[in-house]
């Protein structure tokens, strides 16, 4: 993210964190791995957290490298309100779309944005705070590489069967919940 941000906008750059992470899944005969998704965008979000330059659309020159057109911007309190609402209905609408309940959940691991969106998030779910990856005071928002570096983190904790959720948010806006079984057992 640091070759994104734009270190004079202190409504951007004291949230935003390098990392990279992967998560390799892969199909099993157990009934383990993925087991449902809900994934949604709503381009109406994308004046709200965007870079207006960059690609073929607007390519760097001397005007948008002037302007700082290719730095992250953001409108904080329209961003909030709408990952909070999303992140945390989508995950209860996976829920209740498998039947399942906060109690059926082992761990959410959900985007690390902002800890009041992953409380709602969790709340929202019926979820203790127990059953919450929270890793944002490591390392920031490192955009996608949240809920991969979560897996890592708690990698320890889960076992082999779990229910683990994933929630996120993201630029323009896009959003979503993914339910997976986890496949590892711990030797």
């Amino acid at each position: 993210m640091s070759t994104i941000v734009d270190y004079t906008d202190r409504t951007t750059c004291i949230l935003f964190g390098d990392g990279c992470g992967v998560a390799l899944m892969e199909p099993n005969e157990e009934g383990l791995g993925v087991q449902d998704e809900l994934l949604r965008t709503d381009a109406t979000g994308r004046d709200f957290l965007r870079i207006e330059a960059g690609g073929s659309y607007l390519p760097p020159s001397h005007e948008t490298i002037d302007k700082k057109q290719h730095a992250i911007r953001q409108e904080g309190q329209s961003v909030f309100r709408f990952a909070v609402s999303r992140m945390a209905d989508t995950s209860a609408e996976l829920l209740e779309k498998n039947g399942l309940t906060g109690e059926d959940v082992a761990y959410l691991v959900p985007h690390q944005a902002n800890l009041r969106i992953i409380d709602a998030t969790a709340r929202r779910m019926g979820l203790t705070n127990d059953k919450v990856v929270v890793n944002i005071q490591n390392y920031g928002n490192t955009t996608s590489a949240t809920i991969p570096l979560g897996l890592w983190d708690f990698r320890d904790k889960f076992k082999k069967g779990d229910n683990i959720f994933f929630a996120a948010f993201g630029g323009g806006f896009t959003w979503g919940a993914m339910w997976i079984k986890w496949a590892i057992d711990k030797k």
